[in-house]
């Protein structure tokens, strides 16, 4: 009975720690996969709007199921960093959220299906990014 009791638990751990890298979400998609830039809007003290067209070039993220994040300018690869999703508190509403950090800064996980993918800079600007599959 011990046996089986202590195999439930290890094996719960080892599907409840898969499913939260594979699952993280605000909605009902995954982080990892490819995720096409579409659009990014600054904050109140920095407001702009910039999109591919209106930039000049083209990214995209790609988030890996080992922690990685590999980013693409044009296509060709810039970035290849790790990246770390966990719940943390928002700056601007000081509540639980989703947060995703990589390249050195933290973003607020505003949007995830399968999809969309939207993330706020969790910072007193607050910049959104809009991301596509």
């Amino acid at each position: 009975m011990k046996k089986k009791f202590f195999l439930f638990i290890v094996l719960s751990c080892l599907f409840s720690s898969a499913y939260s890298l594979e699952s993280t979400s605000t909605g009902s998609g995954s982080i990892v996969n490819t995720w096409i830039w579409e659009k990014s809007m600054g904050g109140t003290s920095n407001p702009y709007t910039a999109t591919p067209k209106t930039i000049g070039f083209t990214k995209k993220v790609v988030f890996t199921p080992n922690g990685r994040v590999i980013t693409y300018k044009n296509d060709v690869e810039i970035r290849n960093s790790t990246y770390q999703v966990e719940k943390g508190i928002s700056f601007f509403d000081k509540s639980q959220h989703d947060l995703i950090t990589f390249e050195g800064k933290t973003y607020v996980i505003e949007n995830l299906d399968n999809q969309n993918l939207t993330i706020v800079s969790n910072n007193e600007d607050a910049a959104r990014t809009i991301f596509k599959r």
